[in-house]
């Protein structure tokens, strides 16, 4: 299921009141349980920013809702309050318990710490380091169980008889839908012209629920789409089987929406009220990470950015100019060690990364004219290791800027008689290869080993090789971009006798790149000789 899936088509407008009779205005509503929620005790209304250089790109106007501005840096602070705000005396005083990969996990501990009562938590033994410490700053009883959200949930609700707690649900419940709610009563507030479409990531989907119940009383008009990641698309797939479907295994990256159960009362208002369905990959999100960061200076989760992945996913299938999208930002508990990862899918995400391998004769000037059909595009990383004395394989990364730019590239390879295979899209070259390209070899005689410290800018390639005495071969090379301005690169020169004293000084010398000699390092010599 990858593109936009439609939901399944909505009562008209005069059968609301009999298939869903608590959503029509009423006391027992949904309108009016978001109306009344009582959230603003522990939340804040957070702000609708404009994203000016992603609605300049695509030629739509993006809003932000900023959820991420919470003090749990989450919407969730508003459902579990508004659930723990409701309940009786006693039930508080006996303690509360939930089930959370992280941010519902956070509310729950903060609505309690402000309640005066104790709450325990339970989540996946994945969830992010950055969540279970704040749960625990929070005042939060941690305990650590199964591998998702489901695993930390089934062991929950046997806590929860075991010791007499009450169980606020991260989703599934009404007091919790509606806490969700106060969000959509907000943006139309804080934005009261044209929006054409709502874009809402969905876990269990007790956002989106709340999203829609308001929306669709208020203003029917604009559409609510909701967001999942293909590895975490339990709700798309029951709304398009009729029923809840149950995912054998969820992603991990996008920890905030892995659920593989959706609940009841969330799956019947979803199907009624959301007009369709986007899924997203994971590069997808990275890049929409990026893209959030570059207007906000704010750095999301994969399952807060989605929505923004999908405005752009939704634009590019749809052709969409000039409308107003709102991408609710939902969460910000990233682990820090985990941005590496973004960084690096998120080109490739954005399609400002090509791959590609590419093999070209093992015989001197090769990977010089090789280097000279890039043009001016800068190198993103370089992976080489002489294998073969015919043939050498290279695994390659180019800066692109425009949309299937790679199969292009690969066209004018071809064309130059370089084999060209494009990786762009291949998920074991994106995940491993790229990391492994190398090995040890007995063609590498006479070869030295050098590390240099290039300038990040355009050319410095091309002066290496310029500078090289036309007799010497490069017989290993790696280069990765790491966004500083000095880039790190490892080479392997097969420099003859005769040239190895004073012409490899002279030519170290002219380059005026620092470097050092590697060639007796016992790591080099253990894997790479």
């Amino acid at each position: 299921m990858s593109g936009p899936v439609p939901a399944r088509k909505r009562t008209k407008k005069n059968e609301v009141s009999s298939s869903l009779p608590d959503l029509v205005p009423s006391d027992n509503s949904y309108l009016q349980r978001i109306l009344n929620a009582k959230v603003y005790d522990i939340a804040r209304e957070s702000s609708l920013t404009p994203a000016k250089n992603l609605s300049r790109r695509i030629g739509n106007k993006v809003l932000l809702k900023r959820e991420d501005e919470q003090p749990v840096f989450s919407f969730k602070l508003r459902g579990a309050y508004n659930k723990m705000v409701h309940l009786s005396a006693e039930q508080r005083e006996r303690g509360v318990i939930c089930a959370s990969a992280g941010n519902h996990a956070q509310g729950v501990a903060l609505s309690a710490k402000k309640l005066g009562c104790r709450a325990v938590i339970v989540m996946p033994v994945t969830a992010p380091k950055v969540k279970v410490d704040a749960v625990l700053g929070h005042g939060g009883e941690v305990v650590l169980h199964g591998d998702s959200f489901t695993d930390a949930y089934d062991h929950s609700l046997l806590l929860a008889k075991e010791q007499g707690l009450t169980f606020v649900h991260p989703f599934d419940d009404p007091d919790v839908i509606a806490g969700q709610g106060t969000i959509a009563v907000e943006m139309l507030r804080q934005h009261q012209g044209p929006i054409d479409a709502i874009f809402v990531a969905i876990g269990g989907g007790g956002l989106i629920s709340g999203v829609a119940a308001y929306i669709k009383a208020v203003r029917p008009e604009i559409k609510i789409i909701g967001v999942q990641t293909k590895d975490s698309d339990a709700m798309a797939r029951s709304v398009a089987a009729g029923k809840r479907v149950t995912l054998s295994d969820v992603g991990l990256f996008a920890d905030g929406t892995a659920v593989k159960l959706v609940g009841e009362e969330t799956f019947r208002i979803t199907r009624e009220l959301v007009d369709e369905f986007v899924v997203v990959d994971t590069d997808a999100a990275c890049a929409a990470i990026k893209d959030v960061f570059e207007d906000t200076r704010s750095i999301l989760e994969p399952s807060g950015a989605l929505g923004v992945a999908a405005i752009k996913k939704y634009v590019a299938e749809k052709g969409c100019k000039g409308q107003t999208f709102i991408a609710i930002t939902s969460g910000a508990n990233m682990n820090f060690d985990r941005l590496r990862f973004v960084a690096e899918r998120a080109e490739v995400g954005e399609q400002r990364e090509a791959l590609f391998a590419v093999t070209i004769p093992e015989a001197r000037g090769s990977f010089k004219r090789f280097c000279e059909l890039l043009g001016p595009r800068s190198v993103t990383e370089f992976n080489y290791r002489i294998a073969d004395s015919l043939k050498a394989h290279i695994f390659v990364g180019v800066s692109t800027s425009k949309r299937d730019e790679s199969a292009r590239l690969a066209r004018t390879f071809e064309k130059s008689g370089f084999e060209t295979l494009d990786l762009t899209d291949d998920e074991l070259a994106k995940q491993h290869v790229r990391h492994m390209v190398g090995g040890r070899t007995e063609l590498a005689r006479e070869e030295r080993l050098f590390r240099f410290i290039f300038p990040e800018r355009p050319g410095a390639l091309m002066r290496f090789l310029s500078s090289m005495h036309p007799e010497w071969n490069i017989s290993l090379f790696h280069y990765r971009n790491q966004g500083a301005d000095y880039g790190r690169i490892l080479v392997g020169l097969q420099v003859p006798p005769k040239d190895s004293g004073k012409a490899l000084r002279d030519f170290l010398a002219s380059l005026g790149y620092p470097y050092e000699e590697e060639t007796d390092n016992p790591v080099y010599k253990l894997f790479l000789r």
